[in-house]
């Protein structure tokens, strides 16, 4: 079991991960072991992401990418997923209000463009309340898929060469991250992911080459602060090669 007896702060250590991902998973196997419908599982993941991401932000992470929202995820029953919609939006709602004092940089990274019209505008106003910023990063990931980010940068490159603007042998792996909708960020040092279940999920495919991964059986509505405190305790216990020896 990788989350045991917390001992001591991120911060009283140094060494820290600049990008740490979540895949937060297991709301609604959180809700069924309770009796309750998956809404309550999915209402109380959400509580626990604002209080993650706070304290991401007060120990030093740079950047925080969590996700959401799958494109895949669409495939839920329809009155669940219009429920996880109205969910975002109270989210929104109430985040434009509580992290204004907070020193985090909100981004939404995925496609907003099948999304409903209020939706995305409460997206727009939640990221320009807080591009002035200087703290951590916290990327959303709304309708996203990490194959689909890598069509998307592709179709984007292939469009600037139709129009003269490089050529083939001008896309090198640099050309490709500034497509990609984390351009400018550092990619993943560590991702996390609770629930039990051990598979990538489609998320930041071409980002995390690299990446540690964690993963425990820890329903995400069950995640602490001092989950992140052991995970990043272990991720400083593993010898990062990079293809080297």
């Amino acid at each position: 079991m990788l989350f045991q007896k917390r001992k001591a702060r991120p911060e009283e250590q140094g060494g820290l991960p600049r990008h740490i991902g979540i895949i937060m998973d297991g709301n609604g196997r959180w809700a069924k072991k309770r009796g309750l419908p998956r809404m309550a599982g999915h209402r109380a993941g959400a509580q626990v992401f604002r209080k993650i991401a706070r304290y991401c932000n007060q120990i030093g992470i740079q950047c925080l990418t969590v996700y959401a929202f799958s494109t895949e995820n669409w495939k839920r029953p329809k009155e669940e997923v219009d429920s996880i919609m109205e969910l975002f939006r109270q989210y929104l709602r109430e985040a434009l209000e509580d992290f204004k004092d907070e020193n985090i940089v909100t981004r939404f990274i995925g496609d907003r463009s099948v999304l409903a019209p209020d939706l995305i505008q409460l997206m727009a106003e939640a990221e320009e309340a807080s591009a002035n910023k200087t703290g951590m990063i916290l990327n959303i990931a709304i309708n996203y898929g990490g194959r689909q980010e890598i069509v998307y940068a592709a179709r984007r490159l292939a469009r600037q060469c139709l129009e003269g603007k490089c050529s083939p042998d001008d896309i090198t792996e640099q050309a490709i991250d500034e497509q990609m909708d984390t351009a400018g960020q550092p990619d993943p040092d560590l991702i996390i992911r609770p629930s039990g279940e051990m598979r990538t999920s489609n998320f930041l495919l071409w980002q995390s080459a690299y990446s540690e991964y964690l993963f425990d059986h820890i329903l995400w509505p069950d995640f602490k602060t001092s989950h992140i405190d052991q995970a990043i305790e272990e991720y400083r216990r593993r010898n990062r090669r990079f293809g080297g020896v």
